[in-house]
């Protein structure tokens, strides 16, 4: 028998005769104030996504632009008078013409472009050529030294605008901002327009700005974040040849072999302090010892590759570690328990179920020397214009280059509006190289998981 059979009482009633589901003040405040934590998280995450779709969609409205490239079709005469002037036709006295000598042909054939165009302009033939990109003679140059049977001929020549022309057709540039500029003038504009109706004058998908090297402060339409590319790869294939058996045994070795004991703590201590250290110091750090007391090649992959090598072990140590502690001791146990030695418990049992997590955190500090600026900028990556690939495999380690971050900030701090464009087109690049690790990131951890 109980209470509540003797007394008759429901059993949901209180000796005061309220029921359990009535709530009293204090449990309406708890609510209350879960309910308001809750509302704050939601607003928390609401207010992140807005910045992040802010942050996101001003990149994207400034990099696209980048990504494309206006050309004018021009027909140049390749004149024999200028080019061949002792008629031998012999290439190697043609390819010795320099590129002052194609400016002439490149004047006139813009010229009598324009005139087929019908527009009338106040413009002379000398004034017309600030349409176009400074890079365009030595472009008409490589054209004929590569087929010299060109002599004589006119040809058709998709020719680079110049890098203010290209911003007024993306609106970049307007009418009222050339009052202060040298550059171009109305006259300009209009011409450019009247070349726009017929077709002459279009935007295409810029391949150079992926695909080619970076250009002087003169040429900011034939610049392109190819090269730096290479150097960032060359830079992470020295840092994941490093990094990862380093970090990787000395994350076993603290975690299942070594004695806890003050050397080991103080070890531990260290490490974790130098995952906090400002990526600047590690550039000192190169600068002093890879370069100056080394003696390494400055503004090389190879020195920004050890560099965020020193930056990247003690990520990939702790997160190794975290992933080696995660696996439970009784896989520890039972290896031992039916007979193997403890190198074979913890490479045959516990380093593959640790696998996943030990490529997650390997690829993130991958992905977080990748986006590294301050290091190259103390060892010279951004002193350097990546203009040429290296010439071998082994040469990309070692030659002067640059990197993607150190590419952006030096076209970040560059006068003219198109290297500023420029740079928000490699913030795009850099942060679709970063998607796409995090995602292999993802797709490892997937891929290597292992249930106990």
């Amino acid at each position: 028998m109980t209470d509540f059979g003797a007394t008759g009482s429901h059993p949901h009633e209180l000796r005061r005769g309220r029921s359990l589901f009535d709530l009293d003040d204090r449990t309406r405040r708890r609510n209350r104030s879960e309910g308001a934590f809750r509302w704050l998280g939601i607003g928390a995450i609401a207010l992140s996504m807005v910045f992040i779709v802010i942050l996101l969609g001003t990149i994207v409205a400034r990099g696209l632009p980048a990504f494309t490239q206006t050309t004018i079709t021009i027909e140049v005469p390749l004149d024999a008078a200028v080019l061949d002037p002792n008629g031998t036709g012999d290439p190697e006295v043609i390819r010795s013409v320099l590129t002052f000598g194609y400016a002439p042909l490149i004047e006139r054939g813009l010229a009598g472009t324009v005139a087929a165009t019908g527009v009338e302009t106040e413009l002379t033939s000398s004034q017309l050529p600030q349409l176009l990109s400074p890079g365009v003679a030595a472009t008409l140059r490589d054209m004929v030294a590569a087929d010299p049977s060109l002599v004589g001929q006119t040809v058709q020549v998709e020719a680079l605008a110049s890098g203010r022309a290209d911003g007024y057709l993306k609106g970049r540039v307007t009418r009222e901002s050339l009052a202060r500029d040298t550059n171009l003038s109305p006259a300009h504009l209009d011409v450019l327009d009247a070349l726009v109706e017929q077709d002459l004058a279009r935007r295409a998908f810029n391949w150079d700005f992926i695909l080619g090297a970076d250009a002087s402060e003169s040429r900011p339409e034939e610049a392109g974040i190819g090269v730096a590319m290479i150097g960032s790869f060359y830079m992470m294939l020295t840092v994941l040849l490093l990094a990862l058996p380093i970090g990787v045994a000395a994350s076993i070795y603290l975690e299942e072999f070594a004695p806890q004991n003050r050397l080991t703590d103080l070890i531990e201590v260290n490490i974790s302090n130098l995952a906090a250290v400002p990526s600047i110091v590690f550039g000192i750090l190169g600068l002093a010892a890879f370069i100056q007391f080394a003696h390494l090649p400055q503004s090389a992959p190879l020195v920004g590759g050890l560099v965020l090598t020193l930056m990247t072990l003690p990520t990939i140590i702790i997160s190794t570690r975290a992933a080696l502690k995660a696996v439970p001791p009784s896989i520890r146990d039972a290896a031992l328990g039916v007979g193997a030695s403890k190198m074979q418990s913890v490479f045959h049992h516990v380093l593959p179920l640790a696998m996943p997590g030990i490529l997650t955190g390997l690829i993130i500090g991958l992905a977080q020397a990748l986006g590294e600026t301050a290091p190259l900028l103390l060892i010279g990556m951004v002193g350097f214009i990546a203009s040429n690939p290296p010439d071998g495999f082994i040469d990309g380690f070692v030659s002067p280059n640059s990197a993607m971050p150190a590419q952006i900030y030096e076209w970040a701090k560059r006068a003219d509006p198109a290297y500023y464009e420029r740079a928000w087109g490699g913030i795009i690049v850099l942060l679709l190289f970063l998607l796409v690790m995090n995602v292999l990131a993802v797709l490892l951890r997937r891929r290597f998981e292992r249930r106990w």
